[in-house]
């Protein structure tokens, strides 16, 4: 059939059909060829395994073995057999198939029984067996599947598998590519011929079908997935090459170690030689393969049915008591003695279920070591079809090397997968063997240990690689010896070991155990020698390693393994690229595997110290310290010192280690005795056996002496190992100099970055200052025009000249502060000056107007963005986003090319989001702009969606921007700060590896070098006439050490003349003025930068094009960085808090009085004595955490557990599981912060500022010679240079040493804590008064001297660096030795004061008697004692006194402060405590925890504690507020101290006391204290800072926002807030207004302040004009307005009827009382039911009522109103409740009455209910009455009477008297329902009363019964009494629901409709005053006032306020006052 279809096809189209199924065709044979015969092996263990083993069977898996046997040891024979095999395995096959087949016939099993002689089970066990037919086809169906598999090998693909596996002709891969590329390009030319025929011949095919391009495409994509499979296969063939030879050998161990025998012992000797011995793995892998096959059939042969081990197994007699040192347990558990013994499982062959789990282990085993041999040949095939041999070096990733290692993270990973092992085999090894140990704990790996140390100890790597073939060695001899050992000697001998015959030496099971001996009790694991044998492979592979090292290829591809100390020993450069400045993620992972994994390294060496309770831990901890102390130091030190040190560290851990390992004996073997007679040396050392097996747990749990287990273990040191080797390769590092050249580098900059925060302080308060003296004398201009004027239109009595003459003069004399009255104006008092207010006043305002500078756009918040599409749309926010985005583009670039140049580190380092690439950019959106307008209607949905979305994403962008951009502002300084240091830190390392290049250079060549202008110098100069240099110069004068001469400097005179001080307090020193010209901000000096460095430049590129994501997490780390020291102060405060003890309490309190207090900032000293406190008070709990102290132990601590002053718990010495975690923060905390103030210069040199701006003293020394007057000018000016800093240092070294040895402890205390206060500023303040007129004529004639001098000068004495060193050591030193002398001269007086009464006293005496001689010199001696007695007191006051003076002393009258206003978040925080404290109360009582507030108050009681708390707490707030108002920082910082020592004596002492409660146990107080701890932090800041010069208005009228608005009407809604406020604020500023005119200006200020921030909004967020209001407002506000005005109106309606409908409380009465009563006489009948025998009803109950009233509309009606839980029935007792105790007068009168009355009798019925008020509802009681009247002849009163009377017994029939159907509303009557009764009282219940007496011993008694009438006898008893509830209000709304309807409508609805009125009405009157545009000149005029007030120019207050009165009364004026610029612009022209 087919070929007449080819012949119809056309040629073409056949040929390629007949092409593609060629090539799948061959595709899938190829395929098959390959990898069939894994299904015939797969095939082979399913037709051996599969059901019972059988003899034929076997004989397949021995074909099987002996194949694969074949294939592993001699691969050319095997390809030679390979079809013999096949043929007979087919042969095989199918003789079994007929053998099993013929074997079912009916006489063949006689047959085969007569033909071989075997019994019918022997047959069985051959495989020959009878089976029913179902079991026939399972056993033919899997051979006859094998067969046809074979046969489909042979036949088919045995050819191809044969070409494919043939080693010696392999075509090579290019030659097969070469060829299909020719029959590529032939058929392409072919196809390109026709298709230029086709297309001649038509043209409309030109364009492919949509189908040809997607076969295109799908084989385009086939391709590359194709080759992207081939690289896979590749990788992971190149990986099996490496690791299948280790995977063999570990798998066939294991196997090993599973089951320890005779068989596998071969294996184990095989491997364990084979892994040292690489030349002896090939064979070791051949005789592997050959045993394990002998061990397979072995175990399948021992599982058949013939082989019976019980009848050659062994029966062991038990041995006697006194021949054995086994416990009779132990004899019964002994494999010995416990069964039979099988002799062939010591030889590893037993009986097992099934075979092929048996057998599994060894034949993966053989899998694997036939799958090695696949590996090795494929990989010998790949390398001949690429024609090339092995490589020798072989790798993962052949093209990482170690050049490309610096590439970048990708890079490499790659190298160090390639390379891991080759750099790092060492450490994984000594690794390893410390895995051992930990793993083992016995006898054995002690000499593990042994060799771990010897090999240590040879410390360099060289030495080491000599003694590792011997490691090697013995460490698979010892790894054979220990398996011996697991195998044991063959227990069918029946014969014990030696150590378990009765002998004196006692050797337990435990000791057995440990020694590791072999035993039939204590079989040693097998399986623990895992790892042993794991050390054993990488200890060989690291023997291949040392010598792989010292062959070249390796040294190229993999780098040098050197570990010299000294790296750069004999190189000229680093080898390894500098990353400290991060120009990849690479460079960061460097920066923190280098530069700081040293300090993570020390954190894990104090937690493994800190989580073990030992000794061996307390040496962890002081190491710890150690290097953490001096780790900065130790870096910069040489590096054999530090390698020393860390060595030294490695052997105690090491140690450790091991003496853990020999102390397990003690732990292990004899625990019990250690828990009996030395408990102390188990918590000594903590000693527990972390191996399990040597005891049972619960036998060594005692109670006296517990075992500290989760303290036990080598993990935490096994960590701190490998950490610590991990730190030493770091050090051995190239890359290390990188870490170490910056931190010299940092060290060379010394007191930089002091320099420049300082100048940073300097200019902000000099700018503050400049921003209020210009806005007041901008005031005192324009009142003085104003005066001016007033004098011309009041006509004054002089000429305006004189006038305007006489206001300069006072204007001039003004500056002092105190104004004269004026003396033409004597008639003028304080009220006629407040109404004196005139047009006039106005008239000037326009010239004190300056011109506001045109803004340049800002970026778009996310709020502008949200708004502006809620206005518009949002395709149009993002388009106008993008607009906005351009022009800030196009402003910048104006910018910058306005400057000329591109700054591009400022971009990097100020605020992220402001640089070129826009944060807000989206291609996409540009692109869409312009089709977007073509688009039709078409997708209009999806278009808007993914508009949506996209302006979703842009708002999210917006707001992750705008935080950031937030967070960099915050962090300016601190930025711009690092980023000049890293400048300048460039250059110095820089300089100093060119001087460690060129070691041979002299020390003139050096000093000509720092001759040159570097960098700084460029930086410093900041006159703008001043040529610049390039970096090009700079660096070129570096090196060649040139100068080049500076021109002079043409500065005109002006520029540095200082103003004359206005009175001899104001000195104005040098340095201040010099400052103004050299000591210049970090901003300053990156705007000024003039050069161009490409590491630093790509570094910056790098940070800008990070993700937004990573420029938040940047800018949240510099936020961390630049505070960490308040870092630093919550976690001290937190630890305080949670430990709450003696001994953490003196940090916090040492924060909140010292350094915080400190000025500018903490001394180093500080920081030093936190540090040490911290590591003292750690190893102080440490050392008490010992289980031996006697309060340590359980009872002691159960005891007192939660009293709060068990002393070592209020000391802080209490044994605790997590007593140490917070003091590990707290010092990582307090060393990270340490680092930073290293990094920036702020650590060590705390006096920088003496040297730079020596103290007038030293300027008053220095002033008489030029020397020193340019020594001081050059302190000035070059502080920062470079090339001096060498210098430097060593000077300011030497100072230190002599200031050590010259200066008393108390003197350097004195000295060192002046520094703050003087480095604040500039010069120190004179240390009396009279020296400040003595220093007036020297500054002034430095400050006249040192402008004048030409610059040619100072360059000339630039050259004399060496002369000038001199001058700058002896100044400092005599500055230091200045303080000194007054002090010794006041010795020296003081000890000839001393001396002399002594002397004179015997001279005069010598004239009298010698009676008395004896006692006047004992008088002597003891005066002479007293004097040194005081005089040692009087000093060692001093000590203490001066230093605290001098610091308390810095803070109050600090040169430099920055002024701020804090009060604000005091405030804030003491409000947040308030509150606290007053929903917390009961946390401050006794026994007040289980209370309510409001309980409590509504009680009229109010708790002690709560009183007294919130009264402090008050009153401290009252008290800050004076003090702020006053400005009184005296009173500011002696009210901090008390309260600080008050607050902590009472919450950690007191308050304990009082609670009874542990502070770290109550929360509120854990609250409280850390918002008073923050309160105390802002105070200190306050008080060192100082308060401001102005306090204008309140802190919430600072900005105008909506934040700020809705804050602000929250704080005026508060009650008596603004009131006190304002009263108090009159009551302590000093003013002239009254209360009321002060709140008059107090209220016009609020509400200016609230239309500004209306007319803000307006601006920020503009509406365009001509647009209506969107629905969404309207119905968005209006809507909701008036569904709030409905609400409110019908209100009271929906609110009752909710209350008891919806939220309703069903409320059932819990007591049911009825009583019938005759007359005025006692009660007949009284019974009362509670809740049991009231019953609720069920629904079934309900139903049925309702069918009972289902005809009755009414009565349905009712009913439906009530669901079943509403109703109850109360089934009242007949009887009555009580006997009817009625006198016999009474009674006569009752029957008398009943007969003969004319008048009628009634007979009452009541029922009284009593609800549960808890549940709900306002009354208690709810009660009715039912009443007959009972006319006279009635006859129920005749047989009443009767009744009494005695001749009745029959009970009265009284007709409708009771009501079963009750309501019992929510008022306080319960009604019967009248709708369930017909004909109202006529339907009520008939009852009979009857009269029961019972006479006995007590007498007569009687009582009433009562009962239905009418009804069967048996529940008549009974009135059952349906009661229907109202639901009643719950008791969270029964204040409201109590008022009811009227009651609501009167209280709410009226009130709140008055307060809406007052809100839509009279809105007219106010707006004048509200509808102003622009009331930027009002809020000037109030905060005008305000700040008039502040500088004391009270006169000016009270001219302003009539002005701002007049303002107000004046209507035109308002006007003209407040328009908008705009139109203040035309009204001007």
């Amino acid at each position: 059939m087919t070929t007449p279809l080819q012949e119809v096809t056309t040629g073409e189209e056949g040929s390629s059909n007949e092409s593609v199924l060629k090539v799948l065709g061959g595709m899938v044979m190829s395929c098959y060829a390959k990898y069939w015969i894994y299904v015939c092996g797969g095939m082979f263990i399913m037709v051996s395994f599969a059901g019972k083993l059988v003899g034929y069977k076997i004989i397949y898996m021995l074909l099987f073995l002996l194949c694969l046997c074949l294939y592993q040891v001699y691969y050319s024979l095997w390809r030679r057999l390979l079809k013999i095999f096949w043929w007979l395995v087919v042969a095989y096959t199918m003789l079994v198939l007929i053998s099993i087949y013929t074997y079912q016939f009916e006489d063949f099993p006689g047959y085969w029984r007569n033909f071989t002689g075997f019994t019918e089970e022997q047959l069985a066990a051959v495989g020959l067996e009878t089976f029913a037919l179902s079991e026939l086809f399972s056993s033919i169906l899997i051979p006859g599947f094998f067969l046809l598999a074979c046969i489909l090998q042979l036949h088919y693909f045995h050819k191809p598998f044969m070409r494919i596996t043939d080693l010696e002709h392999i075509t090579p891969i290019h030659k097969k590519k070469s060829v299909e590329r020719t029959e590529q390009t032939d058929f392409e030319e072919e196809e390109l011929v026709t298709n230029m025929e086709e297309e001649s011949e038509d043209e409309v095919e030109l364009t492919p079908s949509k189908w040809g391009l997607v076969m295109d495409r799908i084989l385009v994509l086939s391709r590359r997935f194709s080759d992207n499979l081939t690289k896979v296969q590749v990788f992971i063939w190149r990986l099996l090459e490496l690791h299948i030879f280790k995977t063999v050998a570990f798998f066939s161990v294991w196997v090993s170690l599973e089951e320890p025998s005779v068989m596998n012992l071969v294996l184990v000797v095989l491997w364990s030689l084979a892994m040292p011995f690489s030349r002896f793995g090939p064979m070791a892998s051949c005789l592997s393969t050959a045993w394990v096959c002998v061990i397979i059939m072995c175990k399948m042969l021992y599982q058949l049915s013939v082989v019976n081990p019980a009848e050659y197994s062994s029966n062991c007699s038990l041995p006697l008591s006194n021949e054995t040192n086994l416990l009779p347990e132990e004899m019964m558990n002994s494999s010995l003695y416990k069964n039979p013994v099988d002799p062939a499982k010591w030889f590893g062959i037993r009986k097992d279920v099934t075979v092929l789990g048996y057998s599994k282990n060894h034949l993966i085993v053989l899998m694997l070591l036939v799958f090695e041999a696949t590996v090795y040949r494929h990989q010998a095939h790949h390398y001949r079809q690429l024609q090339r041999s092995p490589p020798i070096v072989l790798a993962l990733f052949p093209p990482a090397t170690r050049d490309t290692l610096d590439q970048g993270i990708l890079p490499c990973l790659k190298y160090l997968i390639n390379y891991t092992f080759y750099k790092f085999g060492l450490e994984i090894c000594f690794l390893m063997t410390v895995n051992v140990i930990g793993q083992r704990m016995n006898f054995l790996v002690i000499i593990h240990g042994c060799w771990l140390v010897a090999i240590l100890v040879r410390r360099r790597r060289a030495a080491m690689a000599r003694i590792w073939p011997k490691y090697c060695l013995f460490l698979s001899i010892f790894m054979i010896y220990q398996y011996l050992l697991c195998v044991g000697i063959p227990p069918a001998i029946c014969m014990d070991y030696p150590w378990r015959w009765n002998t004196p030496v006692l050797i337990n099971s435990a000791l057995i155990k440990w020694i590791h001996l072999p035993d039939f009790y204590t079989v040693p694991n097998s399986k623990n020698l895992i790892a042993d044998f794991v050390l054993l492979v990488c200890a060989s592979q690291q023997w291949k390693v040392f010598e792989c090292e010292t062959t070249e290829d390796w040294m190229v591809l993999a780098g040098e393994n050197t570990d010299n100390p000294d790296p750069m020993e004999g190189r000229l450069f680093n080898p390894a690229p500098n990353f400290i400045n991060c120009r990849s993620y690479l460079d960061m992972a460097k920066v923190l595997v280098f530069r700081h994994l040293l300090w993570f390294v020390l954190s894990v060496v104090f937690i493994t110290g800190a989580t073990r309770i030992s000794v061996f831990g307390l040496g962890y901890l002081l190491a710890c310290f150690f290097f953490l102390l001096f780790g900065s130091r130790l870096l910069v030190k040489s590096s054999r010192t530090r390698l020393t040190l860390w060595d030294c560290l490695i052997m105690y851990n090491v140690a450790v280690i091991i003496s853990k390992n020999m102390l397990s004996i003690l732990a292990c073997v004899f625990v019990f005795e250690m828990q009996k007679s030395f408990c102390w040396v188990i918590q000594l050392f903590s000693l527990v056996c972390t191996v399990k097996g040597y005891y049972d747990p619960k036998a060594v749990s005692d109670e006296t002496c517990s075992l500290p287990v989760e303290e036990a273990g080598v993990i935490w040191d096994s960590i701190c190992f490998l950490c610590l080797l991990l730190q030493r390769r770091v050090f051995l590092s190239f890359y290390f100099l990188h870490v170490t050249a910056e931190l010299q580098a940092s060290a060379k900059q010394a007191f930089r970055g002091f320099e420049l925060f300082r100048a940073s302080i300097v200019k902000n308060i000099k700018f503050h200052q400049q921003v209020e003296r210009k806005s007041l004398s901008q005031l005192k201009r324009s009142m003085q025009r104003i005066r001016s004027k007033q004098q011309k239109y009041k006509g004054g009595h002089k000429t305006s000249e004189d006038s305007t003459e006489s206001h300069t003069t006072e204007a001039k004399r003004g500056k002092r502060g105190s104004r004269k009255k004026k003396w033409h104006q004597p008639w003028m008092d304080h009220a006629s000056v407040l109404h004196s207010g005139e047009y006039y006043l106005f008239e000037s305002d326009s010239e004190d107007e300056e011109e506001s500078e045109e803004q340049k756009p800002q970026k778009q918040t996310a709020s502008q963005l949200a708004y502006k599409a809620w206005v518009s749309n949002v395709k149009t926010a993002l388009r106008e986003r993008q607009r906005n985005q351009r022009q800030l583009k196009r402003i910048e670039r104006k910018e910058k090319e306005r400057e000329g140049r591109v700054d591009s580190q400022q971009e990097a380092f100020t605020a992220i989001g402001c640089g070129d690439s826009d944060v807000f950019e989206d291609p996409c959106l540009q692109e869409e702009e312009e089709p977007e307008e073509q688009q039709s209607g078409h997708g209009e949905m999806v278009q808007r969606i993914l508009d949506i979305l996209r302006f979703l994403l842009a708002v999210v962008l917006a707001m992750v921007d705008g935080l950031t951009q937030w967070l960099n502002l915050l962090t300016k300084q601190y930025r711009e700060t690092s980023t000049v240091l890293c400048n300048e830190r460039y250059f110095i390392i820089h300089k100093i590896q060119q001087h460690n290049a060129t070691e041979d250079s002299t020390e003139e060549q050096l000093s000509q070098d720092s001759e040159s202008p570097t960098l700084e110098t460029c930086l410093d100069e900041s006159d703008p006439d001043f040529p610049r240099y390039s970096c090009l110069e700079v660096d070129s004068r570096a090196v060649t050490g040139r100068s080049t001469p500076r021109p002079g400097l043409n500065s005109s005179g002006d520029q540095l003349t200082p103003d004359p001080p206005s009175s001899n307090t104001e000195l104005m020193p040098v340095e201040s003025k010099q400052q103004n010209r050299h000591s210049r901000t970090a901003s300053e000096l990156l705007g000024d930068r003039q050069f161009f460095i490409e590491e630093l430049k790509q570094s910056r590129d790098f940070y800008h094009t990070q993700s937004r994501l990573l420029q938040l997490l940047f800018a949240l780390y510099h936020l961390l960085a630049a505070n960490s020291e308040l870092v630093c102060y919550l976690i001290i405060v937190m630890n305080n808090g949670v430990s709450a003890s003696v001994i953490s309490l003196v940090l916090p309190i040492m924060v909140f009085l010292w350094a915080m207090l400190s000025v500018p900032r903490p001394t180093k000293r500080f920081w030093m004595t936190a540090i040490v406190y911290t590591e003292v008070m750690v190893v102080v709990k440490y050392l008490f955490q010992f289980g031996f102290f006697p309060w340590n132990s359980v009872y002691e601590m159960t005891l007192n557990e939660d009293k709060p002053f068990f002393p070592p718990c209020i000391l802080g010495l209490e044994k605790t599981d997590n007593y140490i975690k917070y003091d590990l923060l707290q010092l990582l905390a307090l060393f990270f912060h340490r680092s930073l103030l290293m990094r920036y210069g702020l650590w060590d040199h705390e006096g920088p500022l003496e040297e730079q701006s020596p103290s007038p003293e030293s300027c008053k020394e220095e002033g008489k010679t030029r020397e020193g007057d340019e020594d001081g000018r050059r302190k000035e000016g070059r502080a920062e240079e470079e090339d001096k800093e060498e210098g430097r240092v060593s000077s300011t070294s030497t100072l230190e040493n002599l200031e050590i040895t010259e200066l008393d402890p108390s003197e350097k205390d004195s000295v060192d804590l002046v520094e703050p206060s003087t480095s604040s500023a500039a010069p120190a303040q004179p240390p009396a008064a009279e020296a400040a007129p003595r220093e007036e004529p020297t500054s002034g004639l430095n400050i006249e001297n040192l402008p004048s001098r030409p610059r040619e000068d100072r360059m000339e004495g630039d050259s004399e660096q060496g002369i000038e060193e001199v001058p700058k050591k002896s100044s400092g030193l005599r500055f230091r030795n200045k303080s000194k002398q007054p002090k010794k001269q006041s010795s020296k007086e003081e000890a000839t004061a001393e001396s002399a009464d002594p002397c004179e006293e015997p001279v005069k005496k010598k004239k009298k008697k010698q009676k008395g001689r004896r006692r006047e010199e004992a008088s002597q001696k003891l005066l002479a004692v007293g004097h040194k007695i005081k005089h040692v007191c009087i000093s060692g006051i001093r000590s203490v006194y001066r230093p605290a003076q001098s610091f308390f002393g810095g803070i109050l009258h600090a040169e430099y402060r920055t002024a701020t206003d804090v009060y604000a978040f005091m405030f804030l925080t003491d409000v947040i405590d308030f509150i606290i404290v007053i929903f917390g109360f009961w946390a401050f009582g006794k026994h007040s925890a289980a209370a309510d507030i409001a309980s409590t108050l509504s009680e009229d009681q109010v708790p002690e504690a709560f009183l007294v708390m919130l009264l402090i707490q008050f009153s401290t707030m009252i008290i800050d507020r004076a003090l702020y108002l006053r400005k009184a920082v005296l009173g500011k910082l002696i009210f901090q101290v008390i309260l600080v020592f008050g607050i902590h004596l009472w919450m950690f002492f007191i308050l304990p006391a009082v609670t009874e409660r542990k502070f770290n146990q109550n929360f509120v107080a854990q609250l409280w204290y850390f918002v008073k701890c923050i309160y105390f932090g802002l105070s200190a800041y306050q008080i060192r800072c100082g308060y401001p010069t102005r306090i204008l208005g309140n802190f919430l009228t600072k900005k105008y926002n909506h934040l700020n608005l809705f804050l602000f009407q929250g704080f005026r809604l508060v009650p008596f807030l603004v009131e006190l406020r304002a009263v108090m604020d009159w009551v302590w500023t000093d003013t002239t207004l009254s209360l009321s005119n002060w709140m008059c200006v107090e209220d016009i200020y609020a509400n200016i302040f609230i239309i500004k921030c209306s007319r803000e909004t307006e601006k920020k967020y503009p509406q365009p004009k001509g647009q209506k209001k969107k629905k969404m407002v309207k119905y968005g506000m209006g809507g909701l307005i008036i569904f709030f005005l409905i609400c409110i109106i019908w209100f009271p309606l929906l609110f009752i009827s909710l209350v008891r409908s919806v939220v309703g409380v069903v409320s059932h009465p819990i007591d049911v009382t009825v009583t019938v009563k005759l007359g005025g006489y006692e009660s007949l009948f009284t019974m009362s039911v509670q809740q049991q025998s009231i019953q609720p009803f069920t629904e079934a109950e309900y139903d049925q009522m309702t069918q009972t009233f289902g005809d009755n509309a009414v009565a349905m009606q009712f009913i439906t109103l009530y669901s079943y839980e509403d109703i109850v029935t109360a089934m009242i007792e007949g009887s009555s409740g009580s006997v009817w105790r009625i006198s016999p007068p009474s009674r006569q009168e009752v029957i008398k009455e009943l007969l003969g009355s004319p008048v009628d009798l009634t007979l009452r019925l009541a029922w009284t209910f009593q609800r549960d008020l808890g549940k709900g509802g306002t009354v208690e009681h709810t009660f009715y009455k039912h009443s007959i009247d009972l006319e006279p002849g009635n006859p129920v009163r005749a047989e009443l009477a009767s009744l009494l009377v005695g001749n009745r017994t029959e009970p009265v029939h009284v007709p409708h008297m009771f009501p079963n159907y009750i309501r019992a509303p929510n008022g306080a009557e319960a009604k019967p329902v009248s709708q369930l009764f017909k004909g109202n009282e006529d339907g009520y219940l008939n009852i009979t009363l009857s009269l029961k007496s019972d006479r006995s011993l007590n007498g007569n008694q009687e009582w009433w019964d009562i009962a239905i009438a009418d009804c069967a006898p048996s529940p008549c008893g009974v009135l059952p009494m349906v009661i229907f509830n109202d639901k009643v209000s719950p008791p969270s709304l029964g204040f409201l629901a109590g008022y009811g309807i009227m009651g609501l409508y009167v209280s709410v609805v009226l009130v709140i409709g008055k307060f809406v009125r007052g809100f839509f009405s009279e809105i007219s009157h106010s707006i004048m005053f509200e509808e102003l545009p622009c009331v930027d000149r009002i809020l000037k005029l109030c905060t005008d006032i305000f700040l008039v007030r502040e500088t004391g120019e009270l006169e000016l207050e009270e001219e302003l306020y009539s002005k701002l009165i007049f303002l107000y009364r004046s209507p035109e004026t308002m006007i003209k006052w407040t328009r908008d610029m705009y139109s203040r612009e035309q009204d001007r022209y």
